[in-house]
């Protein structure tokens, strides 16, 4: 009995440690000067699946990085980060998240975290009014989901 258990809690274990192995890390980095222009959260598109995690490194100073409000699945806790500081996320609903630096938002530092299956929150998290260059970026983010 005492050997059944201990191999019972032994498989957990693998199991866990394994699931966890296999989520993975992307960084993204919070940019005064990117590839596509000024203030750039670069990548500005992530897919990534349910489990995991993005790093969000203050690479230049002047910056933060917060979940935007009508841009989050159901269920899914928004965030916001303090300026000049890295932040960690772990993504677990599948949806679409909409991404800003709160600063430089109407200036187009924004991102899409696709998790998964976007339907879930598609077509609210397009419809949510975005101020000056972030509508077009968010236009153009949204269009690279179906590719």
């Amino acid at each position: 009995m005492r050997s059944t258990r201990l191999v019972s809690l032994v498989t957990a274990a693998v199991l866990t440690w394994a699931g966890a192995a296999g989520a993975a890390e992307i960084e993204v980095s919070m940019l005064n000067m990117g590839k596509h222009g000024m203030f750039q959260l670069e990548p500005s598109f992530i897919k990534v699946a349910p489990g995991d995690t993005i790093h969000f490194v203050a690479k230049d100073k002047g910056h933060d990085v917060e979940s935007i409000a009508g841009m989050l699945p159901d269920g899914a806790e928004p965030f916001k980060g303090e300026m000049n500081k890295d932040l960690t996320v772990t993504f677990t609903k599948p949806g679409v998240y909409g991404i800003k630096c709160n600063p430089h938002y109407g200036m187009g530092m924004v991102a899409l975290v696709v998790v998964g299956d976007p339907g879930s929150n598609l077509k609210v998290a397009e419809s949510v009014n975005q101020p000056g260059k972030a509508k077009k970026a968010f236009e153009e983010l949204f269009k690279q989901i179906g590719q």
